[in-house]
C-alpha cells in the first residue's frame, strides 16, 4: 500500500507527512469498522465531521481556506492521489466515494458557482456537516453526456425541473445536489447545472441495492415539477457540458488511482496468505506457479503506478497552463490510464482469489478485502466512462 516513486514523480516531505496521517487515520476509525458499514449499507454521518477535524486536511484538501478548507502551501495533484490511496486501505473501493462525495459535486461549484453558492455550500461541506453530491446519469444513459433528458423550463423567477437520475453517489444523504438539466435544445450546448437542496418539494431519492460499495449510498432521484430560483443557476446558462467535461479528467485520475491501490492491497493479501499457508507439507509460496501468477500481476501493477505518476505530472503541466483546460493528449492519457488501472485491478483481484481459494467466496473473515475488491472492480470499470468509451475517447483525442 505505501506506494514509493521511483520515476517521474518525488514525494516531497508535505507528501509523506499527508499519508502517514491519513493511515493511521484509517487504521484507527476505519479499518475495525468497514465490515459491519459494509453490512448496515452505509458510513455514519458523524464520520464526515470527524474526517473535517482531522489534523491534516485530507478531508477538504482543495476547498479554498476562505470557505473552511485546507490550502497546502505546496499543494498538487499528488496530495489528492495520497488521499486516494490511502481511502483503499480498508480494501473496500467504496468508502472513499462515500466519504468524499464533494470531490465531483463541488468543483462545479467552486470554479463556476456564485459567492453566494461558495459561501453557504462549500463552508458547510467543507466542515463535513453537509454533503453534495453530482447528478448526471439518467436511466437513458451515462457516458452520452449530451443526451440529457431531464428538463428545466424557464418559468420567468424559477426553473421548473422534471425527469429522473440513477447511480447516484450519496444520493439519499445528500443535501445539495448539482444536477444536470436540459435548458435549451439537443445536444451539448443545450445542457446546464442547477443547485438544488433536500428541502425542495417534488425532489425524491430511492436506493439502489448494488453488488459492490455496499457502504456507499447509491440513489434514483426523481425530479417532480421541482422549483429552483434562478439564482441557483450554475455558471452560465447552456455551458454545463463543458463544466461537466472539465470535471471528468479528476475523476478519472481518482479511479485509477484507487484501482492502483486495489490491485496493491489484493496482493498484499494474497502475498501474506502464501506465506502462511501450509500445503503438501510446505508453504503454498514454495510452488513456482503461485510465486509466477503473483509475479504475473505485480508487473502490470508497477507499470501502471509509472503511468499514473506520469499523468500526474501531465495535469500538474495543465494547472500551469490553465488555457488548455481540456489538451486533447492529456484526456487521452487519462482514457488509457483509468483503462489499464482497472484491467489491472480486475486481474489482481482475480488472481488474488485464485491463491485464497475458497477463503475469498465468503464475505467478511480472512480474505474480506479481496472478497469485497472482486465485487466492486466491475464499477470502476464502468463509472466516469465505461472502457469502450475510454477506448474511443482515447483513440479520438490522440486523432488516430
Amino acid at each position: 500500500m505505501d506506494c514509493p516513486r521511483y520515476g517521474p514523480y518525488q514525494l516531497k516531505e508535505s507528501h509523506k507527512r499527508l499519508r502517514a496521517g491519513v493511515k493511521a487515520w484509517m487504521e484507527a476509525e476505519v479499518c475495525p469498522y468497514i465490515d459491519q458499514w459494509e453490512e448496515e449499507g452505509g458510513i455514519p454521518r458523524e464520520l464526515h465531521v470527524k474526517a473535517a477535524q482531522h489534523p491534516t486536511g485530507f478531508y477538504n484538501i482543495g476547498i479554498p481556506k476562505e470557505y473552511g478548507g485546507t490550502e497546502l502551501e505546496d499543494h498538487d495533484a499528488m496530495h489528492n492521489i495520497i488521499v486516494n490511496e490511502e481511502m483503499v486501505r480498508a480494501g473496500c473501493l467504496g468508502f472513499g466515494p462515500a466519504l468524499m462525495t464533494w470531490g465531483i459535486g463541488l468543483p462545479p461549484i467552486l470554479k463556476h458557482g456564485a459567492d453566494w453558492m461558495k459561501r453557504e455550500v462549500a463552508t458547510s461541506v467543507a466542515n463535513g456537516s453537509k454533503i453534495i453530491c453530482l447528478c448526471i446519469t439518467e436511466p437513458s444513459g451515462g457516458s452520452d453526456v449530451a443526451g440529457v433528458q431531464t428538463t428545466a423550463v424557464d418559468k420567468g423567477d424559477h426553473f421548473l425541473v422534471n425527469g429522473n437520475k440513477t447511480f447516484i453517489t450519496s444520493g439519499c444523504k445528500a443535501d445539495y445536489f448539482t444536477v444536470a438539466v436540459r435548458t435549451g435544445g439537443k445536444g451539448l450546448t443545450g445542457i446546464s447545472l442547477l443547485l438544488m437542496t433536500r428541502d425542495m418539494p417534488g425532489l425524491k431519492t430511492t436506493p439502489m441495492k448494488k453488488m459492490g460499495w455496499l457502504c456507499s449510498d447509491t440513489a434514483m432521484i426523481a425530479f417532480d415539477n421541482v422549483k429552483v430560483p434562478k439564482k441557483n443557476l450554475i455558471g452560465q446558462l447552456n455551458r454545463g457540458f463543458y463544466y461537466i467535461m472539465s470535471n471528468f479528467n479528476n475523476e478519472r485520475l481518482s479511479m485509477a488511482s484507487s484501482s492502483v491501490a486495489a490491485a496493491r492491497v489484493c496482493m498484499e493479501e494474497a502475498i501474506v496468505y502464501a506465506r502462511q499457508r501450509k500445503t503438501f507439507g510446505k508453504p503454498l509460496i514454495a510452488n513456482q506457479g503461485i510465486r509466477w501468477k503473483i509475479i504475473e500481476v505485480v508487473k502490470d501493477i508497477e507499470a501502471c503506478q509509472a503511468f499514473l505518476d506520469q499523468c500526474i505530472c501531465c495535469v500538474e503541466q495543465s494547472v500551469r497552463h490553465p488555457e488548455k483546460p481540456n489538451d486533447p493528449l492529456l484526456v487521452a492519457k487519462l482514457s488509457m490510464l483509468k483503462l489499464f488501472a482497472t484491467r489491472t485491478c480486475e486481474k489482481a483481484a482475480r488472481e488474488a482469489c485464485q491463491v485464497l481459494g475458497g477463503k475469498s467466496f465468503i464475505r467478511g473473515g480472512r480474505a474480506a478485502k479481496v472478497e469485497r475488491i472482486y465485487r466492486e472492480v466491475r464499477v470502476m470499470a464502468i463509472g466516469g466512462g465505461s472502457e469502450e468509451i475510454m477506448l474511443e475517447l482515447a483513440s479520438r483525442q490522440s486523432k488516430l
